[in-house]
């Protein structure tokens, strides 16, 4: 069953299924915080977050738009992961639940990006897998252009024990070398690790000696992101304990390299399903 909560400060919504999974959304992004499912939390959230209402929350699945990190003049990976998305509806029938939320354009988001638009994030749960549907709405008169991510912390028990496989023979960029490559039938985890995939075709598994999580992805993203800061760059983070990275690797379903285009009126969307095996 759905129920409203204030988590850390914070106006949240909760959904709850008779087998026990959980998922618990901020108003603030419309992020989801926390997912559990068969009695483990399966997103990392870090426990240094500010939690002011206005500052990035580091963890569980920022929605990044409209832009990916710093590739452009407006904030990095955009706007909308600091503002407040409308709850526009909750829906549980059984097994399964959702719940929908809106961000429309504002006096705010014109100041720095003079485009009307609706994004709306729809956060869907059943047995053992979470959904994520991200859909944009070009209301204005002029083509949209963006970039982003769902930006997708997944918790794991050791770092070093993980590893992610299913982008073998992707075209790969390790934004930390800028090196262009190749993916390997498996990624390891040693140091700072940032790399930029083409998406692939069927679904990516990440294992850590736990359990597995698979990630699969609409087409309507063109790339998949594989990040852990490592312990240099998690040192350097101030919403990050110093062992952060010990416990979290990303794996994103996002679109880096060229704008998305939705045409005046038109919509898109996209898209990331977690499922526990």
């Amino acid at each position: 069953m759905p129920h409203s909560e204030i988590f850390q400060g914070l106006a949240c919504h909760r959904l709850s299924l008779p087998c026990g999974d959980t998922v618990l959304v901020a108003e603030q992004g419309a992020q989801v915080l926390s997912w559990v499912t068969q009695g483990d939390e399966r997103l990392f959230l870090s426990p240094a977050n500010v939690w002011d209402g206005q500052s990035a929350i580091r963890g569980g699945v920022p929605v990044c738009f409209p832009q990916f990190n710093q590739r452009g003049d407006l904030p990095k990976h955009g706007f909308a992961r600091n503002m407040r998305w409308t709850l526009a509806g909750v829906q549980a029938n059984g097994d399964q639940a959702h719940m929908e939320f809106t961000l429309r354009a504002d006096g705010h988001t014109r100041a720095i990006w003079p485009q009307e638009f609706v994004a709306q994030l729809q956060v869907h749960v059943q047995p053992g897998q979470l959904l994520l549907s991200l859909s944009v709405h070009n209301t204005d008169k002029q083509a949209l252009l963006f970039t982003g991510a769902l930006h997708t912390y997944l918790a794991v028990d050791d770092i070093d024990l993980t590893d992610v496989t299913g982008l073998q023979g992707q075209a790969e960029w390790d934004a930390v070398t800028d090196v262009h490559g190749v993916a390997d039938e498996a990624l390891y985890f040693d140091g700072e690790f940032d790399r930029v995939y083409d998406a692939a075709p069927g679904p990516v598994r990440m294992q850590d000696g736990r359990g597995v999580v698979c990630v699969e992805q609409s087409p309507s993203w063109g790339q998949s992101v594989v990040w852990n800061p490592g312990p240099e760059k998690c040192a350097t983070l101030a919403d990050m304990p110093s062992d952060g990275f010990a416990h979290m690797v990303c794996v994103e379903a996002a679109q880096v390299f060229e704008p998305i285009l939705v045409p005046a009126g038109q919509q898109w969307l996209g898209w990331q399903r977690l499922t526990v095996s």
